[in-house]
């Protein structure tokens, strides 16, 4: 009954109001009430008062719930302290405890339950003397210094095999009496202030490079929690790995991905054209933003606030080529820029289904049916023909006729295509731009799945990490390349402090 009455407003004019006797009105304004009731009640649904997910809670709502509420004028007890709310469950009134996630300290802790039996044995003997520089004698005298084993992840043709390996380090002694030792190498390392143990790679790791590949494809590109990564490997592969071990292989390979990032930053900030955009994100609750930057070859992902400041940290301060991205203010000072239509087809679509009277709804037909010709026509090669200038003069004629209307939501759309109407019409003249910014759109799917999963990151080390290599990974999708081979050998280079190979440019 509402819907129909929501539906008869668009029709409605102040001359039927005018015309209507008492009786009606009251009728009118009863029917009114009830709607404005129902969509009030429905502005102010959330996760928490309804069955939608938390994932489609307005984040700057939920920012602004976990503030604490303010005290009321004079000072005093708030309701909850003055006893008010005294019958309510615990669940509702309890505060957080603000403790850590994850085991506490002093918890008992759980040892390995599955014996690991090696496969094999690999000596490492140190080449030559630390002091003299001579050769050791491969024959020489030398004992064993130390030992440790590490799985691997072996693939070969449909098949997965965990192999265990005895890796064993020896002491060498030189002619000139000096003993050599020969020890696992020592790499990259990520320094958190505060805490006990750094996150340090290492060859003397349980994991080995391809295993720690292969769990950080199940978290970052499969989206498994830690726990479902860990009942995987022991079902399927027989193999018992602890949570805190799944975690630190998943932060190695972000750790590893750091100096390749580094590289495709100056890709990006080099490249011709650039598709950028944000989303929300969550790190330990606080509102952060996801932003992605992709090029024909590049794809980079940072985790940040939404000032300017980390769009100058993706494409610097001195960018010259073409933006494509939608109509966020951090990216209206670039000259050179192209507006995602896709966005403008939106906007003019809700248009047309919701209430805004008659003049709305043809409005947003005439743009959505325009805009869409428009790129029809460019694609098929007619850029700056007489039937593409027809299209933009109406377009811009549209526009000119309801850019003020009563109706905000219609009004604004109006200004907003007249405001930026270069960056609008830029593909227009220059076939090499794309309409819209489907681009990053892909890109960025993987990471809002995820966040709807995860609810986001915990530390600020975590959030660089995890984007780290999630651009890894879509670079290397994106030249057709296979990313966990080149997750394998970055590892591996990252544990001995080797350079990172170079990522080849196409396959």
């Amino acid at each position: 009954m509402l819907a129909r009455f929501a539906q008869d407003l668009i029709e409605m004019t102040p001359a039927d109001l005018a015309g209507m006797s008492r009786e009606e009105l009251l009728a009118t304004s009863g029917r009114l009430l009830e709607l404005a009731r129902m969509l009030a009640n429905r502005l102010s649904e959330d996760s928490r008062t309804s069955s939608r997910p938390p994932s489609s809670d307005d984040p700057y709502r939920r920012e602004a719930r976990r503030r604490p509420q303010e005290l009321p004028p004079g000072g005093g007890e708030t309701p909850a302290a003055s006893g008010e709310n005294a019958d309510e469950p615990k669940s509702l009134t309890k505060p957080a405890s603000g403790g850590r996630p994850g085991k506490q300290p002093g918890a008992k802790g759980f040892w390995r339950s599955q014996p690991i039996v090696a496969s094999r044995e690999v000596g490492h003997a140190p080449l030559t003397c630390e002091v003299c520089g001579e050769p050791l004698e491969a024959e020489g005298e030398r004992r064993k210094a130390s030992a440790h084993i590490s799985l691997e992840l072996t693939r070969g043709e449909g098949t997965l095999k965990i192999e265990a390996t005895k890796h064993v380090y020896f002491a060498a002694r030189c002619r000139c009496g000096h003993e050599s030792v020969e020890r696992p190498g020592v790499g990259a390392r990520s320094h958190v202030e505060g805490r006990k143990r750094d996150l340090t790679s290492s060859e003397r790791c349980l994991v080995g490079p391809m295993l720690c590949a292969f769990i950080a494809a199940l978290s970052l590109r499969f989206r498994l929690s830690r726990r479902k990564i860990q009942e995987f490997l022991d079902d399927w592969l027989g193999l018992e790995l602890s949570v805190a071990t799944i975690e630190r292989c998943v932060h190695e390979f972000g750790l590893a991905s750091e100096p390749v990032v580094e590289k495709l930053i100056e890709e990006v900030k080099t490249a011709e054209i650039v598709h950028l955009d944000e989303t929300p994100w969550r790190q330990r609750g606080v509102l952060m933003w996801m932003w992605v930057a992709v090029t024909a070859t590049a794809v980079v992902f940072h985790i940040g606030s939404r000032r300017k400041e980390e769009l100058a940290a993706l494409i610097g301060e001195a960018f010259l080529g073409w933006l494509v991205s939608d109509g966020y203010a951090a990216y209206r000072d670039h000259p050179r820029r192209q507006r995602c239509l896709a966005h403008l087809i939106r906007k003019a679509l809700a248009l047309v289904e919701g209430c805004y009277g008659r003049g709305g709804g043809e409005f947003g037909r005439a743009l959505v049916r325009d805009l869409r010709r428009l790129i029809e026509r460019v694609r098929d090669g007619e850029g700056c023909s007489r039937a593409v200038e027809r299209l933009m003069r109406a377009i811009a004629w549209s526009c000119q006729c309801n850019q003020y209307e009563i109706e905000p939501k219609i009004r604004q759309l109006a200004r907003e295509i007249l405001n930026d109407w270069d960056a609008v019409m830029a593909f227009v003249y220059d076939p090499r731009l794309p309409p819209t910014n489907n681009d990053v759109e892909r890109a960025l799917r993987h990471a809002v799945i995820a966040r709807r999963i995860s609810y986001g990151t915990r530390t600020a080390e975590g959030s660089r990490l995890y984007a780290a290599g999630l651009s890894v990974i879509e670079t290397c999708r994106k030249r057709s390349l296979d990313p966990w081979a080149y997750a394998r050998d970055l590892v591996a280079a990252a544990r001995t402090a080797a350079p990172a190979p170079a990522m080849p440019k196409a396959a």
